[in-house]
């Protein structure tokens, strides 16, 4: 018989939370062994839990949102698998969340039978995504890259700022963090992107990841 995967959702729609819930104990080798509204009650609970896959939503109303909860929940659950379960399927939120230390990126669109199959794999050691946002992630890798010997190295400072915008923090949130203007965390964020040799957020997160 095979073991049961025991999974946590972290979500703050009620009617979806209870949906998924009620797809994962329709398995029989799958339970959904808690649920959470919020981020910061996912992160004061988990850890005491640790269960098998953690889903976590993107976006909540009030705290945390999911990334900078995965950023602080996977130190203390390093054999946990977190899969982000979302409906944003942009470029920066999934270079930000693979940072952060998610183990895959899906679609709530996706087909429940998908979703288990998802949790499987990932369980298993694989790393899931839907097939638009796989797309998207191979797409980032063979955009062109700067020759080999042009990085400059970032300083201390500005490897700080480069990981809190990973963690998908706003300039204002960055600034109070280290104690800054926002004045000041943009002039990093330009010496940032003239150093990495790019443009965005997103290509300064996608390199980032790379590396």
């Amino acid at each position: 018989m095979k073991p049961i995967i025991r999974v946590s959702l972290v979500e703050d729609d009620p009617g979806v939370r209870e949906n998924i819930a009620g797809y994962l104990n329709s398995a029989a080798d799958i339970r959904c062994v808690s649920t959470y509204a919020t981020a910061d009650e996912a992160l004061a609970q988990l850890p005491k839990e640790a269960p098998d896959v953690v889903l976590m939503d993107i976006n909540f109303e009030e705290g945390l949102n999911g990334i900078q909860c995965v950023q602080r929940l996977k130190p203390l659950l390093p054999n946990s698998q977190i899969l982000m379960l979302t409906v944003f399927e942009d470029t920066d939120r999934i270079f930000r969340a693979l940072a952060a230390g998610a183990s895959g990126y899906l679609l709530k669109r996706m087909p429940p039978a998908q979703l288990l199959e998802a949790i499987r794999e990932v369980h298993g050691g694989g790393a899931p995504m839907s097939a638009s946002i796989a797309r998207k992630v191979v797409q980032s890798f063979q955009s062109p890259r700067p020759a080999a010997g042009g990085d400059a190295e970032l300083s201390a400072r500005e490897r700080e700022v480069l990981l809190a915008l990973a963690e998908g923090c706003p300039y204002k949130q960055i600034g109070d963090r280290l104690g800054v203007s926002i004045h000041t965390v943009r002039n990093y964020v330009r010496r940032i992107y003239e150093k990495l040799h790019v443009h965005t957020r997103t290509e300064a997160v996608a390199k980032f990841y790379r590396q």
